[in-house]
């Protein structure tokens, strides 16, 4: 994951560039209301929705603890029906894996189903630089491949694209036939991958969720190109990160009630693909079906009980869509794969969060997105437990960093003086009265507090403080 590593101040330049472009900024916007809004509307059709999470959370928590119990489980289960499952500790060796099992077949062709994790090791990097040919099937996964981007959502991967664009990519790498009807260029797309789909020997999926008890890989999408991927070439490829198990096929009920509502706003995905083993005899469906366990910083986060709900994460991208930061600089300014308040988390704990130590600070711990996470994953105080790890690993010469301790070292002296607090709020009061109108301080002239009003607001302090108020009172 060498060109994932975050510089210092790349997500600050990425989000003041996604800012300065109104079409950009509004692709974000708009699209991340739309999301929300269609949640809001699907959750109240379910009574006891927030008692459903609740089951969902305790289903995670317990998967987790005993994460070797179901591991262990789920490989037994899968060889007993017949497939193959391999163990990758990092990025590098799930290339390996896949590279090897695509050569032994003689493919020169894979067509792919979207894969968060694929993204996440570079796997269409080691494919191509293996000589092998990696499709996007994935409509989203498609137009982002032809643009050489990663993506910009979990869910909505060219979320941030508009139809002109796509229709720029189609013409140029496509079908020389430029349209802007949405259902043309679905057709133009439909048609290329349908000729990948019978070349390819081998097809990669991911995986939403897989099943201890049965060995079952459960995949969700709403455009069928991962059925096409599973069952049509002649080996499967499944890639599955650790924390996608769960316990029992009577869980998923819960898992799919959630995650449809949580992520697009749907009752359920159009297609939902319950893999378990290749096929038998006189059945359609893969030769060979290989299940590849992936780590990669996982287990790190395992081990470590401040960070281990993290785990619970089943993907659905609802923190993305309510998340005011991402809202505003949207998903490439994360500089990973995942991004929004859960690539904050993931990123740091994959890659260390020495490469990637800016990413726990892009929130304004609002609470927004533990309010809709499905499985109430506690964001917010996971970002403030690396934010303290961050600073264990912030570059001991840095003038920002200088002067930040120092501004807090200062804040934590006039908080445990009485006096000098009202010393300084006194004195606040007096100096807001050169810059403050009707209640808010548009501009702040000294750095570093110029910085806030460079993009919003600060709200005035009040004619009187607490204290005095309560004195009079």
């Amino acid at each position: 994951m060498t060109d994932t590593l975050i510089h210092i101040s790349d997500i600050h330049q990425d989000g003041a560039a996604t800012i300065a472009n109104p079409r950009l900024a509004e692709a974000y916007r708009s699209s991340t209301v739309r999301l929300f809004t269609h949640r809001l509307s699907a959750i109240a059709e379910v009574p006891g929705f927030d008692r459903l999470r609740d089951l969902g959370r305790e289903l995670k928590r317990q998967t987790i603890e005993n994460l070797d119990f179901y591991l262990g489980q789920f490989a037994d289960s899968v060889e007993r029906n017949g497939g193959k499952v391999h163990w990758a500790s990092d990025g590098a060796e799930v290339c390996r894996i896949v590279v090897d099992i695509v050569q032994k077949s003689a493919a020169q062709e894979v067509v792919k189903a979207k894969t968060m994790v694929g993204e996440e090791v570079e796997l269409n990097h080691a494919l191509d630089a293996a000589g092998i040919r990696a499709v996007e099937t994935d409509l989203g996964e498609f137009i982002i491949q032809l643009a050489g981007e990663r993506p910009a959502h979990i869910v909505a991967p060219a979320i941030h694209k508009t139809r002109e664009e796509v229709a720029d990519l189609f013409e140029e790498h496509v079908d020389p036939r430029r349209t802007l009807v949405p259902e043309e260029l679905t057709a133009i797309a439909r048609t290329a991958l349908r000729e990948m789909f019978q070349k390819a020997g081998v097809g990669v999926s991911g995986a939403n969720f897989a099943v201890a008890e049965t060995g079952t890989v459960v995949t969700i999408e709403n455009e069928g190109n991962i059925r096409m991927c599973t069952t049509v070439p002649r080996v499967h490829i499944a890639l599955v990160g650790i924390e996608k198990l769960i316990p029992r096929l009577s869980d998923l009920g819960i898992f799919l009630r959630l995650l449809g509502r949580s992520g697009t706003g749907q009752k359920l995905t159009t297609y939902t693909s319950l893999l378990t083993g290749p096929r038998r005899e006189h059945e359609d469906g893969p030769e060979q079906m290989h299940v590849v366990l992936v780590d990669n910083g996982r287990i790190k986060s395992l081990a470590d009980p401040k960070m281990r709900e993290m785990l619970y994460c089943i993907r659905c991208g609802a923190c993305l869509n309510t998340c005011p930061v991402y809202r505003k600089i949207g998903g490439h300014a994360y500089g990973g794969v995942y991004s929004g308040p859960i690539g904050a988390l993931v990123t740091p704990e994959f890659t260390g969060i020495g490469n990637a130590r800016e990413l726990p600070f892009a929130s304004s711990l609002c609470g927004a997105c533990r309010e809709v996470c499905p499985v109430k994953i506690n964001i917010p105080d996971l970002l403030l437990h690396l934010r303290s790890e961050a600073q264990n690993h912030a570059p001991q010469k840095s003038g920002g960093l200088v002067s930040e301790r120092l501004t807090f070292r200062m804040w934590a002296w006039a908080m445990r003086n009485p006096t000098a607090y009202k010393l300084g709020a006194r004195l606040a009061r007096l100096v807001q009265l050169l810059v403050a109108r009707k209640g808010w301080i548009h501009k702040i002239p000294a750095y570093p507090a110029s910085r806030w009003t460079k993009e919003r607001d600060f709200p005035a302090l009040a004619p009187q403080s607490f204290r005095e108020r309560w004195k009079k009172m």
